[in-house]
């Protein structure tokens, strides 16, 4: 249920913010392989999840388990990466379903 209501959040905070992006063009948003590039060499962050919004934008979280920092964004259809949130304190959780329920 945890794992439906994130990708949930994740649809609906993808939907708002590429919204936005498609009105004006934030100074956080670049090119997917730049922006990538300095998630990986200035925060040691790697992908960890990944996702399809709702409006074809593409989410995906990035953390590093070193620094404990993360990062998400979304990518839109138009090939431009936008930051969506980023902070601290990043813990992978693997919680077993509820019984009766699929994973």
């Amino acid at each position: 249920m945890q794992k439906i209501l994130f990708a949930l959040s994740l649809g609906f905070l993808g939907v708002i913010l590429a919204h936005s992006a498609a009105h004006s063009q934030p100074a956080s948003c670049a090119q997917r392989p730049q922006v990538v590039e300095r998630l990986e060499t200035k925060y040691g962050e790697t992908r960890r999840s990944v996702g399809l919004a709702s409006n074809s934008g593409i989410v995906e979280v990035f953390a590093s388990e070193r620094s404990g920092s993360w990062t998400i964004i979304i990518t839109l259809p138009n090939g431009m990466t936008c930051l969506v949130a980023a902070g601290e304190s990043y813990e992978a959780i693997s919680d077993a379903a509820p019984d009766g329920e699929k994973a």
